[in-house]
């Protein structure tokens, strides 16, 4: 996938939006949103909504602040599209941030692993061929 540095978000999302990016289960959805300080802002409202939608409000909290922090991240180290992608299914609400990053993983620890490991079941990093993905898992209770 090839990101293009746009100037808004280019995917809209939920009630806040036309859902663009929905796999048909109803319980994985992804946006793209546009690097920069708005994306953050629009990163939170997003997993705020989705979450309530399909009704994990035990979740929103650690949820929102772990999006933050890696929305926030993905800001700071590209100036590209950013993909946010949540998934809730077998008891687990999984969240990824993808980012275009040329200089790809760093080795560092940052605010943003203190907080995944004290809040997420597991998190990690993948790479990707134009940057990498940051990923964590919640627990959900298996009825959601």
């Amino acid at each position: 996938m090839r990101l293009t540095p746009p100037t808004q978000l280019v995917e809209p999302a939920d009630g806040l939006f036309d859902d663009a990016d929905d796999d048909g289960s109803g319980r994985t959805a992804s946006w793209v949103l546009a690097s920069g300080a708005a994306a953050v802002i629009m990163a939170q409202r997003i997993t705020r909504s989705r979450l309530a939608l399909w009704g994990l409000h035990d979740c929103v909290s650690a949820a929102e602040l772990l999006v933050t922090e890696l929305v926030t991240n993905a800001v700071r180290h590209s100036r590209d599209r950013i993909r946010l992608m949540l998934t809730a299914e077998d008891g687990l609400l999984r969240c990824e941030v993808e980012q275009a990053d040329p200089v790809r993983l760093r080795l560092r620890v940052g605010r943003e692993h203190l907080l995944l490991a004290g809040l997420a079941c597991c998190w990690g990093t993948a790479r990707t061929a134009e940057g990498k993905i940051v990923w964590f898992e919640l627990p959900t209770p298996v009825t959601a």
